[in-house]
Order: C-alpha cells, then sequence, then structure tokens
C-alpha cells in the first residue's frame, strides 16, 4: 500500500471493526422477527448472514487482541500472525455458514413454497438494515481508503497486509448487496404472485456470499503463509545498505510480513576486505538501525556478512 496502516491494531481499523460488530447485531434480531412474522427465506438469509457477521467481528478482534502480545521464547518473532490466521478462519466461516446456508434455505423455499405476509415488515427492515449497514460500510470503507493512499482499489486491496481492514468491508458490501437482493425478492414476489422468486433470492444472496468469500480466502491464505515488502521498500533497503562506506555490495533482501506493520528483513552483505571483525560488528549495527529509522515497520534486521578478497572487492567496486 502506498500508506501504510498505523499499527497492527489501527484504532480506526477497531473503530470500523466496532461498529460492524453493533450494526450486525442489532440488524440480526430485528431480521429474525420479521423473517418469523413474515414466512420470508430471503429474510432468514439475510439473518444469519448478520449472524455470522457479528461472529466474524469478533473473531477480527480476537485476532488483533492475540497478534499483539509480545515475542516470548515459544514465538521469537512474535504473534503477528494470529490476525492473518484468524482472518482465514472468518473466509471460511463466511464461504460455509454464511453462503452455505442461504442457498440451503433458498433451494428448500424452491422445493416447498410457503407463501409471504405482512410483506410491510420486510420493506421496513431492510431500510433500517440498509441505513445501518450503509454507515458500517461507510466508515470501514473511510478507512481503507485512508490506508491505500493513491492506489487503485483492486489494487490496495491485493496489496494489503491488513486484513482487519478489508475483511469488514467486502462483508459490508456483501451485506448491502445482499439486502437489495432480498428486497427485490420479496418485492417481485408480491407483484408478480411468485413466492419461488423469494427462494431465488435468497440463492443468490448465498451466491454472492461465496464470491466475496473465496476473495478473502485467497488473500487471507497468501498473508498467512507470508507476503514480500513491496519492490520500491526492497530497493531502497538496498540502497541504505549500498551507501555505507564499509559497505563494497548488498543482495536484494528476501522479506516477508509477520503482521500488517511487521517486516522481516534478511540481507546479504559485502563488506571491505580490510575491515576487522569489530568494523564489521560496528557496520551491521549502524546498518539495523539505519533501517529501523527509515521503516518502522521492519522489526527484525538479519544481516549476514559476506567477506571478500582484495581482488573481489576491487572488481565489485569497479
Amino acid at each position: 500500500m502506498a500508506t501504510p496502516p498505523d499499527t497492527p491494531a489501527a484504532p480506526s481499523s477497531r473503530i470500523a471493526i466496532y461498529g460492524a460488530l453493533a450494526a450486525n447485531l442489532a440488524i440480526a434480531i430485528i431480521k429474525f422477527v420479521a423473517a418469523a412474522a413474515t414466512g420470508s427465506s430471503a429474510m432468514l438469509s439475510e439473518g444469519i448472514h448478520s449472524v455470522v457477521d457479528t461472529a466474524n467481528e469478533w473473531l477480527l478482534l480476537l485476532g488483533l487482541n492475540k497478534s499483539q502480545r509480545p515475542a516470548n521464547d515459544h514465538r521469537p518473532f512474535g504473534y503477528g500472525r494470529e490476525l492473518y490466521f484468524w482472518s482465514f478462519i472468518v473466509s471460511i466461516l463466511i464461504f460455509s455458514i454464511g453462503g452455505g446456508i442461504s442457498l440451503y434455505e433458498g433451494i428448500e423455499h424452491l422445493r416447498h413454497p410457503s407463501p409471504l405476509t405482512d410483506p410491510t415488515w420486510n420493506y421496513v427492515v431492510l431500510g433500517l438494515a440498509f441505513l445501518f449497514d450503509g454507515s458500517s460500510f461507510l466508515l470501514a470503507l473511510r478507512t481503507f481508503n485512508a490506508q491505500r493512499g493513491d492506489r487503485s482499489f483492486w489494487s490496495a486491496f491485493r496489496r494489503s497486509k491488513d486484513p482487519s481492514t478489508f475483511v469488514v468491508l467486502f462483508e459490508d458490501a456483501a451485506d448491502l448487496l445482499g439486502l437489495i437482493v432480498a428486497f427485490l425478492g420479496v418485492l417481485l414476489s408480491h407483484l408478480l404472485h411468485n413466492t419461488a422468486l423469494d427462494g431465488i433470492a435468497s440463492i443468490v444472496i448465498g451466491l454472492i456470499l461465496i464470491v466475496i468469500a473465496v476473495l478473502l480466502i485467497r488473500e487471507s491464505k497468501s498473508l498467512l503463509l507470508g507476503e514480500p515488502a513491496e519492490p520500491a521498500l526492497r530497493a531502497q533497503v538496498a540502497a541504505l545498505a549500498r551507501a555505507d562506506e564499509a559497505v563494497v555490495s548488498a543482495a536484494d533482501p528476501m522479506t516477508s510480513y509477520l503482521g500488517p506493520q511487521e517486516l522481516l528483513v534478511v540481507l546479504e552483505v559485502a563488506f571491505h576486505p580490510e575491515y576487522s571483525a569489530t568494523q564489521v560488528t560496528e557496520a551491521v549495527n549502524r546498518l539495523q538501525a539505519a533501517i529501523r529509522t527509515q521503516h518502522p515497520e521492519i522489526k527484525h534486521v538479519f544481516i549476514q556478512p559476506a567477506f571478500l578478497t582484495v581482488d573481489e572487492a576491487k572488481s565489485e567496486n569497479s
């Protein structure tokens, strides 16, 4: 991302999650009441969807809290990837429970249709839900836009290292799309006197959730396995090393994100052969400090010294 998040658990990210948590919990209750009163399959699917979203927000908060635990002997690099793990679990839940149950309810409604009653309930609930979910979506979108800088939306999503932001954003987007589909399902069912349309709406909601879940699973898996830093950052780290008076050459660094703002860097550096072990140690410490100062997200810097002969050093310099 052009503009990285402030911290692994940036306040703005937490606010977006808390906002989505409160909205989804309230909406879930309202939707279930409406589904019971009207018999709407699409409304029941939307209620299940909101319950899954509520649980997902709680799991994201759990991941944020666990990821901030300090390093210890058991986890010398810390717990930053806890957030990636729980984001992956959230994506699986959206796919299996959210999408799966919505598909099941829609198919069952097609097989065993039942007449709808009191459509006004549905419209009132959908209107309130759209208001709450829309507010949550705008909050998540504002947070995401603040982090993505001047990148395009898709590029920022693919390169983001903070799933606590984009998971909430995509969930809220699925919420809004689902509400629109549910509204159309209820409306057309009554206008055309065809209850099958309500079941079809539930199936469409399930498909929306599955598509969103597949995108989130892909990104969460990539983060969990370890993504490298941006090419520009790697080039800056290498340039910092090559600018030091003790360095003859430096290879392109190997990098891996251990958390949204926790980067591991391994850098192979060739020092001047005439430098003593003490001077090389001082140069290593100097390089580590310079790299961390310029890039605070780099928490772990490992420099592997490579010693050249005098002839090799002259060849490198030439």
